[in-house]
């Protein structure tokens, strides 16, 4: 998993709430168990004025021009700043891995779903909560400024302004700890990995027949 320390990055709005994970990736896209190639279908139905489905070659299809990821000024932002319950409805991972990798590195919302929230942390995505007056602000700065970039700061838990205005935010500390290390559940097992080969040597042991070819 990709650690997140700091990161100062062109940040695009999304003025919605309730956004769920059906809008941020449709379901007849989630016939992959990888973690990658889901970026071209993120907010699909927003994106594009034709349906799409899977294996469908992008550059054949009709972008919508109003929506916000297809203008220019938007291309390569890392940053999101959407409204209340981003990510609620399902519990697909795919959400979470079609916003990475589009290229988004932090959403910026007043509040998650639980489990969208739990499975940002789990796949290097930085889940970053704001009062909703605040996040109203940084969305209204960042179409009133073409550039807009945020800095966020996962260990002194900022996000700074291109004015100087600096925003605080709770994280819980296991989850940045991890964040900052860049350590999924596998990464974590695997830090443990001495004491797996010590018990399996040990059972091979007590326990032969468990193992035999």
């Amino acid at each position: 998993m990709k650690a997140f320390t700091q990161m100062n990055a062109l940040a695009a709005p999304l003025h919605r709430s309730n956004i769920d994970t059906d809008a941020i990736i449709p379901k007849q896209f989630l016939k992959s168990i990888k973690r990658s190639g889901f970026g071209v279908n993120l907010f699909d139905a927003w994106r594009y004025l034709d349906e799409g489905f899977p294996g469908q070659d992008a550059n054949s299809r009709k972008p919508n021009p109003d929506f916000v990821l297809n203008q220019t000024r938007y291309q390569g932002a890392q940053v999101l700043i959407s409204g209340d319950n981003f990510g609620c409805g399902s519990s697909r991972e795919h959400a979470v891995w079609a916003l990475d990798d589009y290229g988004f590195r932090s959403v910026i919302a007043p509040s998650f779903a639980d489990i969208f929230h739990n499975n940002s942390f789990k796949s290097g995505l930085l889940p970053i909560e704001l009062p909703a007056d605040v996040c109203a602000q940084l969305a209204q700065e960042c179409e009133a400024n073409e550039g807009y970039s945020l800095n966020i700061d996962l260990e002194a838990k900022t996000v700074t302004t291109p004015s100087g205005e600096v925003h605080h935010f709770d994280v819980d500390e296991f989850r940045r700890d991890c964040l900052l290390n860049g350590l999924d559940d596998i990464g974590l097992t695997l830090q443990k990995r001495n004491r797996i080969e010590d018990y399996e040597a040990m059972r091979k042991n007590s326990a032969p027949w468990l193992f035999n070819s």
